[in-house]
């Protein structure tokens, strides 16, 4: 890394952790319905927001009421999002008439949005009209952060109150989310992108003429759009759906280097408050720092260990007289830096865009942002989903240090017994499960073998990151896999339902079991949990985790090409 490279770094660093108790502190007053800034003009709109649905904001609702608005408002969404789809041809804000999406990529797609996936089996410069990408898409990103910010806020309910049979209200939660954090921070962030160049028209699409034609190609077809407006929420919600192909290395989505850091800083942004938010919620501070702290290492770690191994370029570019830093599918305007911080921040949470094509990665290189997904994008992991899959994480580290010690665990106050470990575990191994299935699946299936670009072992790192990708609703692509194909489509669409809506509804079960416990006050024998030892146990308990689930199935991917790569 040059000077500026480790200015830049630092500096990211500095401000996103500057960012963490401000924007969490705001975040806890929100959900807590204390006042704001933002009161005097958002309570107004809130008010009449909840007359007009007919929802009494006082009214609590237990876990499984809870659980089921949640269902209900996300199939509500899919069936709006599917129908638009289909029919986007009939409708207005289409100057290219673009077709209507085939019922299998309209399946994935709708799925895709309303899961927080954003998985993208299409090039949406190409596929999907001005109208599919504001109401459907834009629309989407926002209802889908806010519904994994509701789930997180009721979890830590469960662990603050006491003996109660409630855990809040989800219609209120759901709005509070995009009324007062999304919608204002997406807003400003639009603003400032469309400072730094990223378009916001409609524009229908110019054609320009080459400046060095061909016979084949004189002239090209440069898209337009209000490409701003996602791009803010699709990083501020980790969704991750690009405007064009190309995500984030188009210059229309990520002009400057400016606009990289931004990009990087608004998908680390929510993640990284609600740490501070938990602490605050749940009466201890230190409880949110420890997480943060466990998050935080990682995310360096695996920053330093992506920048080392591109730093040290690729063997076979090298037997042909390349050498020096492996740049191949990144961007020029960023530099390796700006192109390893974004790949690591986009996979550690459940993000999903891109400004670096993860298959020209070297294999330890591409096994970075694999492994980040693979062990549930917990550093700082998505939108809600990263700090309750950390809690997760948390109350099985708790749960076995106390079997270790001969004690009943405890967790805030609060005894972990049989049911929140089963829980735990269904949040935690969901994931894996399917991806494991998923993987050997489609390599038993000769369409989705023909899909591959590569034998072998990158072949199989291709499906097991697209499979990872939908299961962990990260959205994000390896490359170098036609997933657009009815067997890819259908099953991937399975994958992000499973990997969803399992999770959250043990995330909603567990907050109501935990609520209901009462409190149990600290003794000589409770294992402190906002202690150094704890958070290193946390850290270690996430890596033993992961590698006892995957690591055959990464032995064989990326672990076989690198070895292979120097035979």
């Amino acid at each position: 890394m040059n000077t500026f490279d480790w200015l830049q770094t630092i500096l990211f660093f500095v401000v996103l952790l500057a960012t963490i108790k401000p924007f969490g502190t705001f975040m806890a007053k929100v959900y807590q319905g204390e006042k704001t800034l933002l009161s005097p003009l958002l309570l107004p709109c809130e008010n009449r927001l909840y007359r007009l649905c007919g929802i009494r904001a006082d009214e609590e609702m237990g876990w499984q009421r809870y659980a089921v608005a949640m269902l209900l408002c996300n199939l509500l969404l899919f069936v709006a999002l599917f129908a638009l789809l289909l029919s986007q041809h009939l409708l207005p804000l289409n100057p290219q008439h673009f077709p209507p999406f085939p019922w299998q990529l309209a399946l994935n797609t709708a799925v895709s949005f309303v899961t927080n996936t954003n998985w993208q089996n299409y090039a949406g410069e190409t596929t999907a009209s001005y109208l599919t990408q504001m109401v459907g898409l834009t629309v989407h990103n926002f209802v889908s952060a806010a519904t994994g910010l509701a789930i997180v806020i009721a979890l830590i309910r469960g662990f603050a109150r006491r003996k109660t049979t409630t855990i809040g209200n989800f219609w209120v939660d759901l709005t509070r989310g995009m009324l007062y954090i999304l919608l204002p921070l997406a807003l400003v962030a639009a603003l400032v992108l469309v400072s730094q160049g990223v378009i916001q028209n409609f524009s229908p699409y110019k054609t320009l003429p080459l400046l060095q034609p061909t016979a084949a190609l004189s002239e090209v077809a440069l898209p337009m759009g209000p490409v701003a407006s996602q791009e803010a929420i699709k990083e501020l919600g980790t969704n991750g759906g690009g405007f064009f192909n190309t995500n984030s290395a188009h210059p229309f989505e990520n002009p400057t280097p400016l606009t990289n850091m931004v990009e990087i800083l608004l998908i680390l942004l929510i993640p990284a408050g609600l740490t501070y938010t938990f602490g605050r919620l749940v009466g201890n501070c230190r409880q949110g720092w420890g997480l943060l702290a466990a998050m935080f290492f990682l995310l360096v770690v695996a920053f330093a260990a992506l920048q080392g191994v591109e730093s040290g370029g690729n063997s076979h570019l090298a037997s042909l007289g390349v050498t020096g830093v492996n740049m191949e599918g990144k961007e020029v305007r960023f530099g390796l830096a700006g192109s390893s911080l974004f790949t690591v921040a986009t996979t550690a949470t459940s993000c999903g865009a891109v400004n670096t094509l993860h298959d020209s990665l070297t294999p330890l290189g591409g096994l970075v942002p694999l492994a980040l997904i693979l062990t549930g994008e917990v550093v700082f992991g998505g939108v809600g989903s990263g700090l309750y899959t950390m809690l997760a994480f948390a109350i099985v580290a708790v749960f076995v240090s106390g079997l270790m010690i001969g004690r009943t665990p405890e967790y805030l106050g609060k005894k972990i017994e049989v049911a929140e470990m089963w829980l735990s575990i269904l949040i935690l191994m969901t994931s894996g499960v399917v991806v494991l299935i998923l993987s050997g699946l489609a390599m038993l299936t000769p369409s989705a073998v023909a899909a591959m670009a590569n034998p072998g072992a990158h072949g199989l790192t291709e499906v097991l990151y697209a499979t990872a990708s939908m299961a962990n609703n990260n959205g994000s692509a390896f490359a170098g896999l036609n997933a657009n194909s009815p067997f890819y489509n259908l099953l991937g669409a399975l994958a992000m339902v499973l990997g969803r809506y399992l999770p959250a509804v043990a995330v909603l079960a567990m907050a109501g079991a935990l609520a209901e416990k009462k409190y149990i006050p600290p003794s000589l024998g409770t294992l402190p949990t906002d202690r150094a030892p704890f958070v290193i146990w946390l850290v270690l308990v996430i890596i033993i985790i992961g590698a006892l689930t995957f690591f055959p199935a990464l032995a064989l991917g990326p672990i076989v090409e690198h070895l292979t790569m120097h035979l």
